[in-house]
């Protein structure tokens, strides 16, 4: 899957699925794009503040854009979710898993090693051929069964 292909899928078709499993290369494709549009609203953002003419505070335009920036940020957070779920389901694990580590990394020092363990789930590779939440996002035709 490339990033057109995931970016398209994951905000047009599966925009709050929370069944059935991602790829890896969906996963990292759409984090691609969502962390390049957050930097080009930054820079946008930023050079506005530094171009204003306003010299009593920040511009109605850094306002501006950065209600655009949480509009875009609240926008992505059930995409973002429903993503980070389905990759969990590609490894084999419950969805809940991702609610646990979430709650558990609001607890200091321990939300770094919560980040770690979505972080490293997020890396490894999905389970060959079906699982319980579906088939193989790669190999859809894989069966598994080793002697079928």
């Amino acid at each position: 899957m490339g990033f057109t292909d995931a970016v398209r899928t994951v905000l047009t078709q599966k925009y709050a699925t929370f069944s059935g499993r991602a790829s890896r290369s969906e996963y990292w494709w759409f984090q691609l794009f969502y962390v390049l549009v957050v930097v080009i609203l930054v820079i946008v953002a930023a050079l506005t503040g530094a171009f204003s003419d306003i010299q009593d505070g920040p511009s109605p335009l850094l306002f501006i854009f950065g209600a655009i920036g949480g509009l875009f940020a609240l926008a992505m957070a059930l995409p973002q979710i429903s993503l980070q779920v389905r990759r969990f389901h590609d490894r084999d694990l419950s969805g809940w898993w991702y609610l646990g580590l979430l709650v558990l990394g609001m607890v200091p020092y321990i939300g770094k090693i919560t980040g770690l363990a979505i972080f490293i789930i997020s890396v490894l590779r999905g389970t060959d051929g079906p699982n319980k939440f579906g088939p193989d996002p790669l190999r859809p035709e894989a069966r598994a069964e080793v002697f079928a």
